[in-house]
C-alpha cells in the first residue's frame, strides 16, 4: 500500500478553553480526494490552517512526503509542493491573473522577483503562467486584475497558481463558495481530474460536489473527526446523519 503524501497525526488546538482541534488524525492517499465535512464552527479551517502551516498546533505532528513539516511556515510547505486555496484570498489584487500566476512561475524556478516591465514580456515565464490559466479555465481573463474577478474566479486563480507552482498535494477550502450552477459542475469536473496529478484534501459544503468527487470523506464535529470512510459508510453513520447531514431518525 502507498505511503500517505500528507499524515496528520493526534493534533491539538485550544483558543483558552475552547478546544477548536481535538487529536484530529488523518491522511491524504495518492490519487484520491478526500473531503473534509462538518456544520458552522466545527473546527474545519482551524485544521486546515494548521496543515498549511499559517497556524501552529500545541502538539501533534503533519508529516508531507514522508518529512515532519509540523514547525515549517507557509512559504517552506509551498515550497515542498503543498499547495493551497482558502476561503479568503491571498492574491495580489493588483495584479493581472497572468502576472499572478507568473510570479508563482519564477518562484518555482527560484529566481529573484522582478517588477519592472520587461517581466511581463518573457516568455518563459508566459508561457507556462497562461497553460495554468488555461488548465482552469481562465485563459480569457488572464489580463483582467484579480481585484476585478468573481469570487469563483479567484478560488480558479489560486487553483492556478498552485499548479503553476508544481504543488504535490492541494489543500482547498470550499472552492465552489460564490459560484453559481453552471461554474460549481465546470470546477466538479476539473477537480476530478486534477487528482491523477496531485491528491486533493478538500474542504467543502456542497454536498452535491463531496459525494461526486470524494473517495473518503471525514466528519468534524466540535472540533473531533467522529467518522471517516467512504461516502457510502458516511451517509449510512447514524452519529454523521444527526450532527450533520439533518436526519433525526
Amino acid at each position: 500500500m502507498a505511503e500517505p503524501v500528507l499524515a496528520i497525526r493526534d493534533l491539538n488546538k485550544s483558543f483558552g478553553a475552547l478546544k477548536a482541534t481535538e487529536g484530529v488524525s488523518l491522511d491524504l492517499k495518492p490519487g484520491e480526494i478526500h473531503a473534509l465535512i462538518g456544520p458552522n464552527g466545527a473546527g474545519k479551517s482551524t485544521l486546515i490552517h494548521q496543515i498549511a502551516g499559517t497556524l501552529r498546533p500545541d502538539s501533534g505532528t503533519v508529516h508531507f512526503r514522508g518529512e515532519d513539516i509540523t514547525v515549517l511556515g507557509v512559504a517552506a510547505r509551498a515550497r515542498l509542493g503543498l499547495g493551497r486555496s482558502f476561503q479568503v484570498s491571498s492574491l495580489a489584487p493588483e495584479f493581472s491573473a497572468l502576472r499572478n500566476v507568473m510570479l508563482a512561475v519564477q518562484a518555482k524556478a527560484s529566481s529573484s522577483f522582478r517588477f519592472f516591465r520587461p517581466v511581463m514580456r518573457d516568455s518563459a515565464l508566459i508561457e507556462p503562467a497562461m497553460a495554468a490559466l488555461a488548465r482552469v479555465g481562465l485563459q480569457d481573463r488572464a489580463r483582467v486584475p484579480a481585484a476585478e474577478l468573481s469570487h469563483g474566479e479567484r478560488r480558479q486563480l489560486e487553483i492556478a497558481i498552485a499548479l503553476a507552482l508544481g504543488s504535490k498535494a492541494f489543500l482547498l477550502d470550499e472552492p465552489m463558495a460564490g459560484m453559481g450552477p453552471d461554474g460549481s459542475r465546470a470546477l466538479t469536473a476539473f477537480l476530478d481530474g486534477l487528482r491523477t496529478e496531485a491528491p486533493i484534501l478538500l474542504v467543502e459544503h456542497d454536498m452535491d460536489a463531496v459525494f461526486a468527487l470524494a473517495d473518503r470523506v471525514s466528519v468534524l464535529v466540535y472540533g473531533r473527526i467522529i467518522a471517516s470512510g467512504t461516502v457510502e459508510e458516511i451517509r449510512a453513520d447514524g452519529e454523521v446523519r444527526r450532527a450533520y447531514l439533518g436526519d433525526a431518525a
